[in-house]
């Protein structure tokens, strides 16, 4: 079975989409679209080069889904998804590639994501560190261990995990987790605790837009971050997208999942090559490649 994997922030590179533009009508038509909805040019920033503004978060999440989305419909009869999943922010992707949202219903709820999600930082500052090393149960156990907030949010892959909560609480687990025995506990350069306790009022703030918005039903299953399991259910659907901001992306969990659910290939829909490299670490057996 062919599965189609959409990546999530960090993925984002300058002069993104670029090529869909000049090369076909269809994605010069949604980044127009995208423009008018946004209430910005962002085909400004995507297509220039100044990374360092294509990493603010109003910017990066609406780009990514875009470069995503686009090059799914750009794909054409290359796009036969027998199964989807989207890792953190993809999952928007995945959901208006699989039918659940239109392009228009999917951006806006991004827009609208990554506003509440900023805004939530600006309240309660945190941040994130990539764990290299160790069991997932040795991480959870010093999170839990760990005075503050502090919580594994992202299962990446056997021996990588990210770590989210409240910059202090996010330090001293470092120091545990090193002598733990991490091979590495490095704080990331992002802008917020994501995928922890701290994002309860992006949660609170997007799950009223979430509840108002259509979803339909997928042409395929949809393996969401928060289950691991593939979903057909369009309230099932919303009920974990909204539960994804303050819950753990179970990555590796969902991979492990579609491929005992019959996934034999795996495609990435989007800017980079991130999931292929994690799902190469998760099972070397699996074809995988890009979309692009």
């Amino acid at each position: 079975m062919r599965a189609y994997v959409f990546p999530g922030q960090g993925s984002q590179f300058p002069g993104m989409g670029k090529n869909f533009f000049e090369s076909s009508t269809l994605a010069k038509e949604r980044f127009i679209q995208a423009n008018e909805i946004l209430g910005f040019d962002i085909t400004k920033t995507m297509f220039g080069d100044d990374s360092e503004a294509l990493k603010e978060t109003r910017v990066t999440q609406p780009a990514i889904f875009l470069h995503s989305t686009i090059l799914s419909e750009v794909m054409a009869n290359r796009f036969q998804p027998e199964m989807v999943s989207g890792h953190s922010l993809g999952e928007f992707s995945a959901l208006v590639a699989s039918g659940v949202l239109s392009f228009n219903d999917g951006l806006s709820l991004v827009k609208e994501r990554a506003m509440a999600m900023q805004s939530a930082c600006d309240k309660f500052p945190g941040t994130m560190a990539a764990i290299l090393g160790l069991e997932d149960k040795v991480v959870e156990s010093v999170c839990k261990d760990t005075t503050g907030v502090v919580i594994a949010a992202n299962y990446n892959c056997p021996g990588q995990i990210v770590i989210s909560g409240s910059k202090k609480a996010i330090d001293n687990a470092c120091i545990s987790l090193k002598e733990a025995g991490a091979k590495r506990a490095l704080v990331l350069p992002v802008g917020g605790a994501f995928h922890s306790p701290l994002m309860e009022p992006a949660k609170e703030r997007l799950a009223s837009v979430i509840e108002n918005t259509i979803f339909e039903q997928p042409k395929c299953a949809v393996y969401q971050n928060v289950c691991a399991t593939g979903v057909i259910d369009a309230n099932e659907l919303k009920a974990n997208l909204i539960a994804q901001l303050t819950a753990p992306v179970l990555w590796t969990q969902t991979i492990k999942k579609m491929i005992s659910d019959g996934a034999t290939h795996f495609t990435e829909v989007g800017p980079g090559k991130v999931l292929q490299g994690l799902i190469k670490k998760i099972d070397r057996s699996i074809e995988t490649e890009s979309g692009s």
